[in-house]
């Protein structure tokens, strides 16, 4: 068996009661964290908790190369992730592979940043449209640097339908954590690129470190919001589009958006 277990979003107390449990009860754990990292802990604390060894896992190990998965057919294997499991279409393809192996698969759910930003922004679950990636920019081969254009098309695709856009920030072994200020100056280099006005005076909510005793959670107009501080990663942004009056109300009480947000849509 191949059990699929989310550690939630930030140390190693974040994980339910019942992924615990089947952690202690399997013959092996393996673990990804390239898609996401639980910045409260280490390896070390997850195996004192789980009283078992964590195999550390690459994105070799999991997308192009998964021999580990082999030993499912007659052990009890988990696989760890950060926040909720199978959010990556990554963890997806794993399952979907080993159910063609025959191997039985479950899943053990943690908290997701996606649920997450809503209660800590006030930002209505359901107002969300199609997540994003910002990745770090590339140097081509012809050495030039390219910003991807695809999360700015995003934001516009979402505001056709009035809604939020979710965006990751990008986690690159070499070039780091990708910070809510550098996704925004990414955002505002397209925009001066296309000049289609979409980060216009636009609002933006910056969340770092959700889970942790002092997550930071700021609202602001997004030229202004980009010189914020956020301190330590992992950051996440949103680009609203427009507010119901308690969203607008959440973001200036719970995350210290200027008033001018309440009284845009009482106007």
């Amino acid at each position: 068996m191949l059990t699929f277990i989310g550690l939630g979003l930030f140390d190693e107390k974040d994980i339910s009661l019942k992924g615990l449990e089947a952690i202690q009860q399997a013959d092996m754990v393996f673990a990804e964290f390239y898609t996401s990292v639980l910045m409260g802990t280490t390896i070390e604390k997850l195996e004192e908790l789980y009283g078992k060894k964590v195999h550390i896992l690459s994105r070799e190990d999991v997308e192009q190369n998964p021999c580990w998965l082999d030993q499912a057919t007659d052990k009890d294997l988990v696989f760890l992730t950060g926040g909720d499991t199978m959010v990556s279409t990554t963890h997806v393809d794993l399952r979907l592979r080993a159910q063609d192996a025959g191997i039985t698969t479950r899943l053990i759910h943690g908290a997701s940043i996606a649920s997450a930003i809503c209660g800590l922004s006030g930002l209505q679950n359901y107002r969300f449209g199609k997540a994003t990636t910002i990745p770090h920019p590339y140097t081509s081969s012809r050495g030039v640097t390219v910003v991807s254009e695809t999360p700015y098309d995003t934001i516009k695709l979402n505001r056709q339908h009035n809604m939020h856009t979710l965006m990751f920030l990008d986690i690159d072994r070499e070039k780091g954590y990708m910070t809510v200020n550098h996704a925004l100056a990414l955002l505002m280099e397209v925009e001066k690129k296309r000049g289609e006005g979409i980060m216009d005076n636009t609002l933006a909510v910056g969340i770092s470190r959700a889970g942790s005793p002092t997550p930071i959670v700021k609202a602001g107009y997004a030229h202004l919001l980009k010189d914020s501080d956020f301190g330590a990663p992992l950051h996440i942004l949103v680009i609203p589009a427009s507010l119901h009056f308690v969203e607008a109300e959440a973001l200036v009480k719970l995350a210290g958006g200027p008033s001018s947000i309440i009284e845009d849509i009482e106007d």
